[in-house]
């Protein structure tokens, strides 16, 4: 059977005409221009023999013609078909097309509004009700009540609630200051520290007290002083109850409960609780004395001794005590004397049980036990375990005599040799 012939829709468009157009110039061709443009009214009768066989002819041609115009009818079925069948995959694909777009534009749309929606989200604390902006501050903040110190330091093994605060730790470690003083050299491990450093050039005290009017360099100066007005002390240890006025002198505290001492000497070895006794105690190897008297030119390896001294240039005794009304120079020196009232001797000898009121004087005992002698003459070699006794030998060699006897005149060495203690009559 012969297949019904299908226009070349593809052909077509590679042509530049279109598919009916080819229909129509079949058409043509089959019928011709006189069965197209007009019909032949009734079947006159053939008037002679080639008047016969052109009647044959014509109806083997409008058989032929016949046969012809049920494929063309067949191929006008076909392409109206093909048109719509490829109208309806354009429309589909059209409708894919949009309904795609409109997805698109509303998953766009979802996103900036779920990008404004957490840009608008607070994180809320639940344990104190802070609120933050960003979820990367909140995670920090609830270390705070957690206690949790992610970053630990691999070299001593301490942990830090933020990477920077480790950064900064690590320094210690290195040693490595990049911020430097212009005006002096001196280095620092952050940056907040040299700004810090740089008011000691500026003399700029921003901070102000609104009680007194003093002013301070740092805000933690401005409220550690505030607690003068206040008698407030945040800081209270857990294991004796006493308060600090601030965080490092509480955590300098708490190093005597546990024995802590992690800034050691490198000339000696001597380990200390806190950075700034270190400093103190380096002093002793390099002879350095930064503080000067202006009265009598003596110097001292710390600030607060020479305020003590220049009391005694002064005869200021600022601080009293309430029981007897005594005054004295320096607040340790009426801690001490308090204690004579209250009978509280805090320093115990684990050789003897000896119990002192100083510090200074257990270390002194202790020397009895250790027969260890730190004080020795320059001139003779010869040691002591005290540094009075020290004091007292030195006169030999230069002869000085400033204690004389009520007696007979003379001029002992050593007060020890008057039968009473010397009196301000009795010293030169």
């Amino acid at each position: 059977m012969e297949e019904p012939w299908v226009p070349d829709l593809q052909a077509s468009k590679e042509r530049g005409t279109h598919p009916g157009q080819e229909l129509m110039t079949l058409t043509e061709e089959i019928y011709g221009d006189e069965t197209i443009n007009g019909n032949v009214e009734g079947n006159p009768q053939p008037e002679s023999l080639a008047g016969m066989e052109l009647q044959g002819t014509s109806v083997r041609r409008g058989e032929e013609n016949f046969s012809q115009c049920l494929k063309v009818r067949k191929s006008w079925r076909n392409l109206n078909r093909s048109e719509s069948k490829l109208g309806n995959q354009a429309r589909k694909k059209m409708d894919e097309s949009i309904q795609c777009e409109g997805e698109r534009n509303a998953c766009q749309g979802s996103t900036a509004q779920k990008r404004n929606n957490k840009e608008k989200e607070s994180y809320k604390c639940l344990d104190c009700g802070k609120s933050y902006k960003y979820s990367s501050s909140f995670i920090i903040h609830q270390s705070v009540h957690s206690g949790e110190r992610l970053y630990k330091c691999l070299d001593c093994g301490k942990g830090f609630k933020t990477h920077s605060h480790l950064i900064c730790h690590q320094r210690v470690h290195t040693g490595e200051r990049p911020y430097k003083c212009l005006d002096c050299g001196k280095g620092f491990k952050i940056s907040s520290q040299l700004i810090c450093h740089q008011r000691v050039h500026t003399g700029e005290r921003p901070y102000k007290c609104f009680e007194c009017g003093k002013g301070f360099k740092t805000c933690s100066h401005l409220i550690r002083h505030q607690s003068v007005h206040t008698g407030e002390r945040l800081y209270k240890c857990l294991d004796c109850g006493k308060g600090c006025k601030c965080h490092s002198s509480f955590i300098s505290h708490q190093r005597q409960h546990t024995g802590e001492r992690p800034y050691k000497c490198l000339d000696c070895g001597k380990g200390f609780k806190c950075r700034s006794d270190l400093i103190r105690h380096q002093r002793v190897h390099t002879g350095e004395r930064p503080y000067k008297c202006l009265d009598c030119e003596k110097g001292f390896t710390q600030h607060s001794n020479l305020i003590t001294h220049q009391r005694q240039h002064t005869g200021e005794k600022p601080y009293k005590c309430l029981d007897c009304g005594t005054g004295f120079k320096s607040l340790s020196h009426l801690i001490c004397h308090q204690r004579e009232h209250t009978g509280e001797r805090p320093y115990k000898c684990l050789d003897c049980g000896k119990e002192f009121t100083r510090r200074s004087s257990l270390i002194s005992h202790q020397r009895q036990h250790t027969g260890e002698r730190p004080y020795k003459c320059l001139d003779c070699g010869k040691s002591y375990t005290w540094h009075v006794s020290l004091t007292r030998h030195q006169r030999v060699h230069v002869g000085e005599r400033p204690y004389k006897r009520l007696d007979c005149g003379k001029r002992p060495q050593d007060p020890t040799y008057i039968s009473a203690a010397p009196s301000s009559e009795a010293c030169l």
